[in-house]
């Protein structure tokens, strides 16, 4: 696991100050929302616990035209026509309509920041504080100081951090739980193992991505320890057991808006049940956010006009995150025998267009053209790809005592 890279020592200086929005988590929501805030002149700093890239937290991989839509092309490792899926006595190819890609974590989150004029800290943020002052500004709490601002974005994951009453833990939560390693290696399939040899309930999986192999098993069941079928999966693939990383995945939706906190990507419950699928999400649910928040700093619409709106969005989309949690919950429970006849009768080309052309429109690529990068990136000069601070705005770091 990556060392925090919180500033320490001398270079820990306290932080203070006021911003027109502060974004906390600087993965693939927070920086969404960041970069639908560029050319406002907006005052938007994103914090994060780690340097941005720094931790990997998914197998990276999400339709083609995701990247192609949103410029992240260059990010793209590996992409994919077809899904071969395993069950303990069959295989079958599944021939998308559409192409899927791996990425590169690292690359994919610079290049997102590349798009944005924002500042950027690193700092833990430990939760909501108390305002210094009636102005209707939110003051958060980290561990190198408070700051505040009207707009204030919770992307910092499962925990929901600036969340007030809803919290949860696992294992007594709507969370699935995944574990991968990258062993270094190639293929040209796309995989997944319905197989309860390594999961109950859930599935296995490998994502190459040029010279990687991403193997990993997930669970829907939170109380399920997936390591020892991990390792047994890459041991079946005769891979190497390196390099591991795991998370927990929220499989339910969550409030969108609470105590005039907006909350995007996984803190939102914002990733896919069944097919754990949160990357596209997290950037299309940002790009939605990050309008919105636009139209404030713009002077279109107040705060709570802006609440309204997003969490009408999200909500609209609670049919098809439920429907998706249906089959999650009743694939478990289709017998064994029966998976590879069932998996071969789905495998109709006919059947596979439809229901993947309908699964990509949960969350379809078109929506992010556009954006606020699609409408400046003709006209304007793209920012030096050295300078990784953003605007030098006036954020305070005081002396130390």
């Amino acid at each position: 696991m990556p060392v925090r890279a919180t500033k320490r020592g001398a270079d820990r200086t306290p932080l203070s100050g006021d911003f027109d929005v502060l974004i906390c988590g600087a993965s693939f929501a927070g920086l969404t929302v960041a970069r639908e805030l560029r050319a406002t002149g907006a005052r938007v700093l994103v914090l994060d616990r780690y340097e941005i890239g720094e931790r990997q937290t998914s197998a990276c991989g999400i339709p083609t035209d995701w990247l192609r839509s949103t410029g992240l092309m260059d990010a793209e490792r590996q992409r994919f026509d077809s899904l071969l899926i395993h069950t303990p006595h069959d295989s079958e190819r599944y021939r998308l309509p559409w192409t899927f890609s791996t990425f590169d974590y690292r690359e994919l989150c610079e290049l997102l920041w590349r798009q944005c004029d924002a500042r950027f800290e690193t700092a833990k943020v430990n939760g909501r504080a108390a305002p210094a002052n009636g102005d209707g500004a939110i003051a958060v709490e980290t561990d190198r100081g408070a700051i505040s601002a009207p707009l204030v974005v919770d992307a910092l994951g499962w925990r929901r951090v600036l969340a007030s009453g809803d919290g949860f833990q696992p294992p007594d939560a709507p969370l699935s739980r995944g574990l991968e390693v990258h062993p270094d290696g190639s293929s040209e399939d796309l995989e997944v193992w319905i197989d309860r040899r390594y999961v109950p309930a859930g599935d296995g999986w490998s994502f190459p991505a040029r010279g990687e192999l991403r193997i990993g098993v997930g669970s829907f069941d939170p109380r399920f320890h997936v390591r020892e079928t991990t390792e047994l999966l890459a041991e079946d693939l005769n891979r190497d057991r390196v390099r591991y990383q795991g998370n927990w995945i929220p499989h339910e939706l969550r409030r969108a808006t609470e105590g005039g906190v907006f909350f995007v990507g996984d803190s939102a419950g914002h990733c896919l049940p069944l097919t754990a699928e949160g990357i596209r999400t997290a950037l299309y649910f940002g790009i939605a956010l990050g309008r919105e928040l636009r139209g404030v700093y713009e002077g279109r619409q107040g705060r709570e006009e802006a609440a309204a709106s997003y969490t009408a969005f999200h909500d609209s989309h609670e049919w098809k995150f439920r429907w998706m949690l249906r089959v999650q919950r009743l694939v478990p429970r289709i017998p064994p025998r029966l998976l590879g006849p069932m998996i071969r009768l789905l495998g109709k080309k006919r059947f596979v267009d439809w229901s993947f052309d309908h699964y990509l429109q949960i969350a379809p690529p078109e929506e992010a053209g556009g954006s606020a990068h699609e409408q400046d990136r003709a006209g304007q000069q793209q920012r030096d790809p050295e300078h990784t601070l953003g605007a030098e705005w006036d954020l305070v770091e005081a002396e130390q005592p």
